[in-house]
């Protein structure tokens, strides 16, 4: 009888639920004992439409990228060289991109540290922070530099395009201290000096924090600018279908269909080694962090907020369900509530992966060998200040790009070549990246509280 009772007015519930959704049903089956499989059917079906309409607005602009590039690139197999007609497009496209890179990347950085309200309050949180994103950014890289070594990007045994007289490999290290700084405030304003552009947005914004009162009217200045800065790339953005698509069918068509292959090859190099970081590298970091116990409360409770890094392509989007992982693993609250946050901007070990694919693959474009200490250690440098600068930029993407393409002196083409790697490989970037703030939050609780390392084991 309470069976029955139960049915009836679990049916009844579904029935209202279900007439919100023009769903009729008969009065008889309400008595049926199969009712609420058949009142959950249509429930079940709209979670599924819901999920298949946050997916496609979440991925709906990439999937756009792709759609366009295809074209592009149908377009240029068909018409070959013809279609260097349009050519201007892309560089229209291009050219906007690259004006606008300056003054976003130093108002995104110089906002984002004036908002800081206590520069002493994070301390020793914050200090091995830092080293750990850039340690896990470096094993991160090096795996990538492994597999693009042993899996090269392109396979051709010539140049497919020519490269400029500027261009190095390597760079000395009294080269990388002069990139730090420029001679002249005018020369902040090229992108041709990224660095010390940041450097100088990075004084900028400690010198407005520590102003307190007196900066305020700059920061919100600063923070005003930035909104602003934001929406600029969003209208450029429009145009990138357009813009990629023409540059695209222009590419294909004066470099033939090999250039397809290439991107085939840099599909089968980044998701095996970025699936293999994940369950490898990472079970290592959470049994260095909690041992065994740590190890299964870990993997017990960070597939939803992985997933939903792969579902949303947002590391932000992903804080909240990391932020639940990291109290079920017993992480501390006064540390996950720093690291993860913090890590959703600045903490990119899927991003540096993706970068060294990108440097690699133009490297074999412009036919430059990816070997040599130097050049392996330069590349990762710029690996890992593109994913913890611009990761946390909007359009971050294409300004990470940008940045490897005007450290080292690539011609202009080369930034739609390595802008299709990062449409290919979002979301198992994602995933890596969303996932590793949640197991540095780990490595942090037991290096600064070794004591109450517990608090992750039991």
């Amino acid at each position: 009888m309470m069976g029955i009772k139960y049915n009836i007015a679990t049916v009844v519930r579904r029935t209202v639920c279900c007439k919100a959704y023009g769903v009729r049903r008969t009065a008889l089956m309400l008595f049926s004992p199969y009712a609420v499989h058949l009142f959950a059917l249509p429930i079940s079906a709209w979670k599924v439409k819901m999920h298949r309409n946050r997916f496609f607005k979440n991925y709906s602009f990439s999937l756009i990228l792709l759609a366009s590039i295809a074209l592009g690139a149908g377009l240029g197999i068909l018409f070959k060289e013809k279609i260097a007609i349009v050519k201007p497009l892309g560089d229209i496209f291009l050219n906007l991109l690259f004006t606008a890179v300056v003054p976003l990347v130093f108002f995104s950085i110089s906002s984002a540290i004036a908002e800081m309200s206590d520069l002493h309050r994070l301390g020793k949180i914050m200090g091995w922070m830092v080293l750990i994103f850039i340690a896990t950014g470096i094993l991160s890289s090096l795996l990538m530099v492994l597999g693009v070594t042993l899996f090269p990007p392109v396979m051709a045994d010539h140049p497919m395009l020519s490269l400029s007289a500027g261009v190095t490999q390597t760079k000395n290290f009294s080269d990388i201290l002069k990139a730090f700084t420029v001679p002249d405030f005018v020369h902040l304003l090229s992108k041709q000096n990224m660095l010390a552009l940041i450097v100088f947005a990075i004084l900028v914004g400690l010198a407005a924090s520590l102003a307190k009162e007196d900066g305020k009217p700059f920061v919100n200045f600063l923070v005003s600018a930035n909104k602003v800065m934001m929406k600029v790339i969003h209208l450029i953005m429009f145009l990138a279908p357009v813009g990629l698509g023409a540059y695209f069918a222009y590419l294909v068509g004066t470099l033939g269909a090999e250039l397809l292959g290439s991107y085939l090859r840099v599909v089968a190099v980044y998701y095996p080694l970025a699936i293999l970081y994940f369950f490898i590298g990472f079970s290592i970091y959470v049994f260095l962090a909690g041992g065994r116990e740590g190890f299964k409360r870990f993997w017990g409770n960070i597939l939803t907020p992985a997933l939903t890094a792969w579902g949303t392509g947002s590391s932000l989007a992903t804080v909240p369900a990391n932020l639940e992982a990291a109290d079920k693993i017993g992480v501390p609250k006064d540390i996950s509530r720093i690291v993860i946050p913090i890590g959703a901007t600045i903490h990119m070990d899927g991003t540096c992966m993706s970068a060294i694919l990108k440097i690699a693959l133009l490297f074999s474009f412009f036919g430059m060998p990816f070997a040599g200490v130097g050049t392996i250690v330069t590349a990762i440098g710029i690996a890992i200040l593109s994913g913890m600068v611009m990761s946390g930029i909007p359009g971050g993407g294409f300004l990470g790009e940008l940045l490897i393409v005007t450290l080292y002196g690539f011609p202009v083409e080369a930034l739609p070549l390595i802008s299709m790697v990062g449409t290919l490989v979002d979301p198992p970037a994602t995933m890596v990246n969303s996932t590793g703030d949640t197991v540095v939050s780990m490595l942090l609780a037991r290096i600064l509280r070794p004591s109450k390392a517990s608090r992750v084991e039991k």
